[in-house]
């Protein structure tokens, strides 16, 4: 008995119509099964898995990148630079007054603004120091800072930036994830039925709220400390003595130094007590000469014997 081969060509076609037929229910079967499985009574479940994947909105640290593209922010190469930098400047002048007028015109100048102000003035009410903050763009800072060593005879200056643009990226990716994070809670919440799951997702929710919260307020701050930098100013009279910033206290003539002023201080204290005593010390001096010639005439009388009988 002969038999006939198919052709390569329709041998395939058969295999894969078998592998349809025997593949196709099981498939089938598995996806009916896993779809008829979802009820709110597996909302806890999906609140602990989404915990996991963004815990408090601070994503995993092999989940940062991703999470970064997907919420839109730039390459950390490709964005540009954000800092923070602050300023402190001392200076001397014969008028504090106009000096300080000459520091709130140089804000005004860059469009800054002062906000602090604190002026000392003597018994005649003229102007002896003052104490200015100033909060300049960031883009004028150096300018800013240039003018303001103008204004009187320098006494000291420093400036410091610090770089903040990893910062500022992944605060803003953390936000993002955690916007996301509680929008998916507040589906879950709408979508709950049973008591204990409602009570399960809204203390989850209070808390993503929360970390939410956090994070505004963390790029707040950075928003503002970066597109703003803080100038100190200090304004003295030229004829007052100028505090050392930053001077080196040890040694032997520091020791020397510290030793002499607390032994003035002590000398003052014992000084003080004495003229507060010395008052009191006169009044007892003139009470006891006083007092002195009448005790020995007791004690005399107290002693002379009685006279004898007749």
């Amino acid at each position: 008995m002969t038999s006939r081969l198919l052709p390569p060509r329709r041998l395939a076609l058969a295999t894969l119509a078998v592998l349809a037929l025997v593949v196709g229910p099981a498939a089938t079967l598995s996806a009916c099964s896993s779809g008829s499985g979802g009820s709110t009574s597996d909302t806890a479940s999906s609140v602990s898995g989404d915990r996991a994947g963004v815990a408090a909105g601070a994503p995993a640290a092999g989940r940062a990148a991703p999470v970064a593209q997907q919420a839109g922010v730039p390459d950390q190469s490709l964005a540009p630079r954000k800092e923070i930098s602050q300023g402190e400047v001392s200076l001397r002048a014969a008028d504090v007054a106009a000096a300080r007028s000459d520091v709130r015109r140089v804000a005004q100048r860059y469009g800054g603004e002062v906000t602090s102000d604190r002026t000392e003035s003597d018994d005649a009410g003229h102007a002896v120091s003052a104490h200015l903050v100033l909060r300049i763009p960031s883009g004028h800072f150096d300018r800013a800072m240039q003018a303001l060593r103008g204004v009187g005879e320098l006494t000291w200056a420093q400036a410091d930036t610090k770089d903040v643009t990893t910062q500022v990226i992944d605060t803003r990716a953390r936000l993002q994830a955690q916007r996301r994070s509680v929008h998916r809670v507040e589906t879950l919440l709408g979508r709950a039925e049973n008591l204990r799951d409602i009570v399960l997702i809204e203390s989850e929710l209070s808390q993503r709220q929360a970390a939410l919260d956090s994070l505004e307020q963390r790029s707040a701050y950075l928003a503002d400390q970066t597109s703003r930098s803080t100038i100190t100013v200090e304004v003295d009279h030229l004829h007052r003595p100028v505090a050392a910033h930053h001077e080196d206290r040890t040694g032997f003539l520091a020791g020397l130094s510290g030793g002499w002023h607390g032994l003035t201080a002590v000398a003052v204290v014992l000084a003080t007590v004495m003229g507060a005593v010395l008052p009191f010390a006169v009044v007892l001096l003139v009470l006891g000469l006083i007092a002195l010639p009448l005790l020995r005439v007791v004690r005399r009388r107290r002693h002379v014997p009685p006279a004898p009988a007749a």
